[in-house]
């Protein structure tokens, strides 16, 4: 196995009523998908916003392994340096794809500004990415001078996925990228993923509650219960033999009807 992407020791965040997360610790490799599972409430997003250098945490390391090899203390970045990584080597993937659009400006703009960060400057270039990316995504690229307030709800979440796959990134993260669209819309863009995710070999880190899209999309997972983790393991092994009390409630519920 190669060297770890992103190696998490000991990361707290705590709020009032004990409400976050505390004493998670993981390594994430090049190209594997981590899916975080549990209830609202549980710290799953809490943890997103740390490793996604959106939140500092109150104690805990969290170190990245950039392009160049060089194994970075992500909080002892400037903020710069932080945002620099996130427009470039990492993608976000908000639940509302409002928060990781700019709904102003046109679909294509979107993605081109997000490729602006790399360095190219060619306008003919950007349009003609932005153009492919919105193909990748199956957007029609007869939308790609409208901007995202006339697009659908999944249509936005498409965009917002070709606004952060458009730099190649090394590691995505992902908050509940399916929620709130309808069920035949949801199903579509979790086909789109798992295909995206497996040609570009992405790193991902995934969010949710929904236990099938866990399946469908993380090759292993941590359950998370009142900000801690109370059982991780290969996705299969932890769905069809949970070992934890809360794991087995959780898998439970969903095939209870």
């Amino acid at each position: 196995m190669t060297e770890p992407l992103l190696q998490v020791k000991e990361i707290t965040k705590l709020y009032a009523a004990n409400k976050g997360c505390a004493n998670v610790s993981f390594d994430l490799y090049p190209g594997e998908v981590l899916g975080i599972v549990g209830e609202s409430g549980s710290g799953k997003s809490t943890l997103l916003s740390c490793l996604s250098a959106r939140l500092a945490p109150d104690s805990g390391t969290i170190q990245y392994r950039n392009r160049a090899g060089e194994m970075l203390d992500l909080y002892g970045l400037s903020e710069s340096r932080q945002r620099q990584l996130q427009r470039t080597e990492w993608g976000i993937v908000h639940q509302h794809a409002r928060d990781g659009l700019r709904m102003g400006v046109s679909g294509g703009a979107n993605i081109g500004e997000r490729l602006m960060a790399t360095g190219e400057r060619h306008y003919g270039n950007l349009r003609a990415t932005a153009e492919q990316w919105m193909s990748d995504v199956e957007l029609d690229t007869d939308r790609i001078d409208d901007k995202p307030t006339t697009y659908s709800g999944g249509m936005q979440q498409r965009l917002q996925i070709a606004r952060n796959l458009v730099t190649h990134p090394r590691l995505v993260f992902m908050d509940e990228p399916t929620g709130g669209l309808d069920v035949s819309v949801q199903a579509r863009l979790l086909d789109l993923l798992r295909r995206l995710v497996t040609e570009l070999n992405l790193a991902v880190v995934i969010v949710t509650h929904d236990l099938a899209v866990a399946r469908l999309l993380a090759q292993r997972l941590i359950v998370m219960r009142r900000g801690e983790v109370v059982e991780t393991g290969l996705t299969d092994q932890v769905l069809d033999d949970p070992q934890h009390a809360y794991t087995q409630l959780l898998v439970s519920s969903v095939l209870t009807p």
